[in-house]
């Protein structure tokens, strides 16, 4: 068991990449809390979980929130005693042309994909700092490394964002054992896809207009995701900080 005895925290772990990774670490040995602002989502992981003789905790939270994320690594730290892998998965997409972005739906994404990274990992850190040890994985995506001309600008930002946050988390605590990484998956099976798919006139033009740009000529299953992230998290591999790991059926190849 690769996470024997590691206590895990992933956001938006209720459902998609979220969702697997939690039931793959669960089953490397990991000690798994999800979060999410679904209860009714986070519910259905959990018993999943159980279903096969698993056991995934869940905490209501809104990575937003200063609040929430303050209290969910306080739940962590008074049920376990520490944090030993944080997997900042939580994450929003909508399409649309930097004129037709509104400025709401431009708040939402930074507030999610971006302050939601910052807080969880502000209060997460000082444990890890305590220990001396600890594992980030920020959840980014091919569009913070390429652009698209699809219309997608505030989430490109966003993750291009995301990216630069990662780099500048890794060099401050390089050299306090933790490390940190982000992954960038290409287009993902996932319930956030079902919106992105719904925004072309029909769904069979968008699922095939999305898997047309990856060279591989599918998407990826979020178990492909999940085990890109366990790889990030291995102790095996410790001497890797700061790295784009991109899992993208070959766009970044292009």
């Amino acid at each position: 068991m690769k996470l024997e005895n590691k206590v895990a925290l992933i956001t938006g772990g209720g459902t998609g990449v979220g969702k697997a990774t939690a039931l793959l670490f669960a089953k490397e040995g990991a000690k798994v809390v999800i979060t999410g602002r679904r209860k009714k989502v986070l519910l259905e992981a959990a018993q999943e979980a159980k279903a096969i003789n698993l056991n995934i905790e869940y905490v209501v939270s809104n990575v937003s929130s200063e609040e929430d994320c303050k209290q969910t690594v306080d739940f962590i730290i008074n049920k376990f005693g520490r944090i030993d892998i944080l997997f900042n998965n939580a994450g929003v997409s909508y399409m649309g042309k930097t004129h037709e972005t509104s400025t709401e739906m431009w708040d939402e994404t930074f507030n999610i994909n971006v302050r939601g990274i910052f807080l969880m990992s502000k209060y997460a850190i000082p444990y890890m700092l305590e220990k001396g040890s600890g594992c980030i994985v920020n959840n980014s995506s091919i569009l913070g490394l390429k652009a698209s001309p699809a219309g997608f600008a505030a989430y490109a930002s966003s993750k291009g964002a995301v990216n630069q946050l990662t780099k500048s988390m890794a060099l401050e605590y390089a050299n306090k054992g933790i490390r940190v990484n982000v992954i960038c998956p290409g287009t993902v099976y996932t319930p956030m896809m079902d919106y992105l798919f719904d925004q072309w006139k029909d769904r069979k033009t968008g699922e095939e207009r999305y898997i047309s740009v990856h060279p591989i000529g599918r998407l990826a299953q979020p178990e492909e995701i999940a085990h890109a992230v366990l790889f990030l998290c291995d102790d095996k591999v410790k001497f890797m900080t700061g790295a784009a790991l991109s899992v993208d059926g070959g766009m970044n190849a292009k």
